[in-house]
């Protein structure tokens, strides 16, 4: 059974030029073992050298739409997901419109992971808190934990830096850090918690932002709880409020219900009658 040893468990690059090679030689799925350092090789397993450098005996055909999914799908932690993903790309060789098929098992899985990651990305991007750290060179410091679902850091970084390009700051996670510092990004090995400090001023001014927008008249909590987890909170600075705020929140209602709505002022009142003049 030929191997293919990958250079990590989101080696995308790797996975995609093996399975073209493979699969343009009809190396059927069951006869692959992919290995990503998640697992250590069969018994009985052998090298793939000749399988990945023999000549093609026809082009593999790759749709766009499955590049982009399997780009996402690499990211999860499902440890079928490489061997999956060559299934669906060689059976789309002779089923071309097989990713339009939503009941089929391999294309449900495929979107179901798909799915999954772009959730844990979301997350990310809404539920990352950097704290400062220092100075240096005259940019600020900063750095934040996050614990995701999946392998999503280098996937979702890139919204960090359009985001915060004129600042060095550095996600730590407990597999994969990102790191920009002087305008260049890298990766590095995973961290602890402990690596990110517990507070600083900015947490404070985030916390008295957060108190002074919350709506107590639109607040649902399962809706909140379901787009913020409680699994988030303990590394969210505003989270130790929202018992708080929750408490309160008919209390505040009522308020704003009693006080009515404020009335203009003059200004306000002086372009309104030159409109109705």
């Amino acid at each position: 059974m030929p191997t293919v040893a990958l250079a990590s468990p989101t080696d995308w690059k790797g996975w995609r030029n093996a399975a073209r090679n493979l699969c343009a030689q009809g190396v059927r799925p069951e006869a692959v073992e992919w290995q990503s350092g998640e697992a250590q090789p069969g018994l009985f397993a052998e090298a793939a050298d000749t399988a990945l450098t023999a000549s093609p005996s026809v082009q593999t055909r790759v749709p766009s739409a499955f590049l982009t999914l399997s780009r996402l799908v690499i990211c999860h932690r499902d440890a079928e997901r490489f061997a999956r993903l060559y299934r669906l790309l060689f059976r789309l060789q002779r089923e071309h419109h097989l990713l339009a098929n939503a009941a089929d098992p391999d294309v449900a899985w495929a979107h179901g992971c798909a799915k999954a990651i772009r959730r844990d990305r979301h997350k990310m991007h809404a539920f990352v808190r950097f704290r400062k750290v220092g100075e240096q060179g005259g940019r600020e410091r900063f750095a934040a934990w996050f614990e995701p679902d999946h392998r999503i850091v280098e996937l979702a970084t890139p919204f960090f830096v359009r985001r915060f390009p004129n600042m060095d700051w550095a996600i730590l996670t407990p597999e994969r850090s990102a790191i920009w510092q002087d305008g260049a990004l890298r990766y590095e090995a995973g961290a602890s918690r402990q690596d990110v400090p517990d507070a600083d001023i900015v947490e404070v001014e985030w916390k008295a932002y957060f108190a002074a927008i919350f709506n107590p008249a639109r607040l649902k909590v399962k809706a909140m709880t379901a787009e913020m987890p409680k699994k988030y909170w303990r590394n969210l600075p505003e989270a130790v409020l929202i018992p708080g705020l929750i408490a309160k929140a008919g209390d505040r209602s009522d308020a704003m219900r009693t006080d009515g709505v404020t009335e203009p002022n003059a200004l306000s009142k002086r372009i309104a009658r030159r409109r109705e003049s």
